[in-house]
């Protein structure tokens, strides 16, 4: 079977392509939209979604801003030749955020996670004192800002998920102080009356990276793949980059939270079964599956949304061709597996 995609040009071509629901929901607004942490692994192709809708809902004279230090200075040209206008700009290192654009839209994807457990201060400096500054800085755009179910505690695999209305319970200094984001942007809303949207995102899926990217590299190499964290969630980025944009429409001064994720609960063991047969070779595991997983039920997600556009298979099916075919990984591990909070 021919392979879906033969470069990355051609997976950002398809993680940018606007739905016809987003283009209706972005004809609705008007204004310029700031994306603060745009050089992320997920920034780019929101960006270029984002260039994209609004040039078909009409609103090519607004501008789509993308905001970063840019150390990778051919992702900010690409960027600009694509009609996204990078902005390059040190968050923690400038203090002052009033030279930032204006907008009326932002998105807040700035984040520190790994490495965290053993500078915990970063994790608190970057997710929830940058937040207050920047709620300062836009008090009256509204703002979709990106968190992540490890707010959650783990639950039993036979529930489903932690739905948004349940208790958190986050476990190490990166699930608290993503926590702690959402709590100061909830105040924003309630002390300056600004629209915030929270969205819990539950692991996304771009090919270059991933749960998946992680279990095929294992089976690739012939290494066992550890089934301990026995059950994932998992969503195509595409998906999840187009209810950001979309979410920004619900952003309320009671904030909107959103857990963000696909609908299964996603056996690891069949996962690197399925990848093992794509890739045509052996799986092994070690571990047992514990009764317990971060999960998330996105069930409000997929009502207001629909569900995701790339299934499950067809993205393990993906996955495991991009690796075949030897194409470009980030290197950069989702430690999907770590039960203790510490990354």
């Amino acid at each position: 079977m021919s392979a879906v995609f033969n470069s990355q040009s051609e997976l950002e071509e398809r993680l940018a392509r606007p739905s016809t629901a987003l283009v209706a929901d972005l004809a609705g607004g008007t204004g310029d939209l700031v994306v603060l942490g745009a050089g992320g692994k997920m920034g780019p192709s929101l960006c270029r979604l984002a260039r994209r809708g609004l040039d078909a809902a009409g609103r090519t004279g607004d501008r789509v801003y993308a905001v970063s230090r840019w150390s990778d200075r051919a992702t900010a040209a690409a960027l600009a030749a694509d009609g996204v206008e990078p902005v390059a700009f040190d968050l923690l290192g400038d203090g002052d955020l009033a030279g930032l654009p204006d907008a009326a839209d932002v998105v807040f994807m700035v984040g520190a996670k790994f490495g965290t457990a053993s500078a915990p201060y970063l994790a608190w400096v970057v997710n929830a004192v940058l937040p207050a500054a920047v709620a300062r800085r836009y008090p009256t755009a509204r703002i979709a800002a990106f968190s992540t179910g490890n707010v959650y505690p783990m639950v039993p695999v036979g529930t489903g998920g932690c739905v948004e209305t349940d208790p958190t319970g986050p476990l190490g200094d990166y699930a608290m102080s993503c926590l702690g984001r959402e709590q100061v942007f909830a105040h924003a809303a309630a002390t300056r009356d600004t629209p915030v949207a929270v969205l819990r995102l539950n692991y996304a899926v771009d090919l270059r990276y991933g749960v998946l990217a992680d279990i095929g590299h294992a089976v690739l190499a012939g290494e066992p793949v550890d089934v301990t964290t026995g059950h994932v969630n998992v969503v195509w980025q595409g998906y999840a980059n187009e209810v950001a944009l979309r979410a920004l429409g619900h952003a309320s001064t009671d904030v909107f939270t959103l857990n963000l994720t696909g609908p299964e609960t996603a056996p690891v063991r069949r996962i690197a079964a399925r990848m093992g047969e794509r890739l045509g070779r052996p799986v092994g595991y070690t571990g047992e599956e514990a009764s317990t997983a971060l999960l998330n039920d996105a069930t409000r997600c997929h009502a207001l949304f629909g569900y995701p556009d790339v299934a499950l298979g067809t993205l393990i099916d993906w996955q495991a061709d991009w690796l075949a075919a030897g194409l470009p990984t980030s290197g950069k591990p989702t430690k999907f597996a770590v039960r203790d909070g510490r990354f």
